[in-house]
């Protein structure tokens, strides 16, 4: 089995963990901020940042990793510039969000859970992301694309390719 050593940090990285766990009256409190802070700094959350977060909060590592587990908006890997992530549940699957799914792949190059060899798109499938009022709909890093149609979501990814669709940062 082989050990893995915790990430390091540099001293103003840290201090923005210091700082987060001050916030909170219980370090464990502090876990999902914690792993925010991770994913902001490294784009991603690795396996060396979770002992990290896990010394520094006194849990386990486990614990840590169990919680990155089970929440789809903490990611595991390095992703794209642009993380399209298009919901499938009921409502946007009975509004079209398989046609989006398929635009995206046809598109892109790329199937759910990939990312473009230059870097810029990674696709991911998700659960509820709370617009099934205006199903189907894609978030791109922050951002919300509501009432997809194939049409829609093919001039998006050229907007967004282009710079003429501006995109907050993951």
């Amino acid at each position: 089995m082989t050990t893995v050593s915790p990430k390091e940090y540099t001293p103003e990285q840290a201090q923005r963990f210091e700082d987060t766990v001050a916030k909170y009256p219980h370090k464990k409190a502090a876990l999902l901020t914690c792993l925010w802070v991770a994913q902001e700094i490294d784009g991603y959350i690795s396996l060396e940042a979770m002992k990290y977060i896990a010394q520094l909060l006194e849990i386990p590592t486990s614990h840590v990793y169990t919680v990155v587990g089970f929440y789809s908006m903490y990611l595991t890997q390095p992703k794209g510039k642009f993380h399209i992530q298009v919901c499938h549940t009921l409502s946007c699957e009975l509004a079209g969000s398989e046609a989006v799914i398929e635009t995206i792949q046809d598109t892109l190059g790329i199937k759910p859970g990939e990312t473009t060899e230059d870097g810029v798109f990674s696709l991911t499938r998700v659960e509820c992301l709370a617009a099934c009022g205006e199903a189907p709909m894609c978030q791109i890093n922050r951002n919300y694309f509501v009432n997809l149609t194939p049409e829609k979501t093919t001039q998006l990814l050229s907007d967004v390719r282009s710079g003429a669709q501006e995109i907050a940062d993951a």
